[in-house]
């Protein structure tokens, strides 16, 4: 196969776009299927455990593809880094205090989300 490396057989390059191919497919469909949340529609997600929180600066998509390819890699460097991780009572208090709205992406059985960072959301006058 011309222009492929030399020694990677062609059947791994073919695998490896095919692979790309299908992120890039998952990736357009939790697009589509993200949406904005406000507190009171996640408290019975957190009630059952199933809510994971991602701090800004992460990409929420990034992390519902890691979720959904099972990427235990990936989410183990993000929870260490303490930048991903399942909310929590505090995160519950403080959310019922400031009542943020979320960007929100399903990855069955959890919910996946981000606080909206207002300034950013908030068109300006």
């Amino acid at each position: 196969m011309a222009g492929q490396p030399a020694g990677c057989p062609a059947f791994l390059l073919l695998r490896v776009a095919f692979m790309s191919e299908e992120i890039e497919t998952l990736r357009a469909k939790l697009i589509s299927e993200t949406g904005k949340l406000e507190w009171q529609e996640l408290e019975r997600h957190f009630a059952r455990g199933a809510v994971v929180a991602v701090n800004p600066g992460i990409d929420l998509i990034d992390v519902a593809i890691c979720i959904a390819n099972d990427d235990k890699a990936m989410m183990a460097q993000w929870v260490e880094a303490g930048t991903v991780r399942r909310a929590e009572s505090a995160d519950a208090e403080a959310w019922v205090k400031t009542q943020p709205l979320f960007w929100a992406v399903v990855i069955a059985p959890w919910v996946v989300i981000q606080e909206i960072d207002e300034a950013v959301e908030r068109p300006l006058h």
